[in-house]
């Protein structure tokens, strides 16, 4: 701790004294200045973070859609099931009742 208070009290006082003024200056300025700072950088990764949680949440709804499709496309009933209960759809001679929730 010597050497510290001896630069900033020895023959070169003024110039670490502006060195360090200078320092704490731009540590201000990168930390609440206007534009690209570190508050700006801190707040655009929790966006990131946010907006990869939503790409992975969706790529998963994309792999069950995708689950679904080749099911649909491959299963006769599988489809005939699917259209009945969503479409309410039937068949000649069929009862339908419909219950709405």
């Amino acid at each position: 701790m010597g050497k510290l208070r001896q630069l900033f009290t020895g023959e070169h006082k003024w110039f670490f004294r502006y060195a360090a003024f200078v320092a704490a200056v731009a540590l201000l300025w990168l930390t609440f200045g206007p534009g690209n700072n570190i508050l700006h950088w801190i707040g655009a990764r929790f966006e990131i973070s946010s907006q990869e949680k939503q790409i992975e949440q969706y790529t998963t709804e994309i792999e069950e859609m995708d689950r679904r499709i080749r099911m649909l496309r491959s299963d006769r009933d599988t489809l005939e099931k699917f259209a009945r209960e969503n479409f309410h759809f039937s068949e000649p001679g069929d009862d339908v009742y419909i219950l709405d929730e």
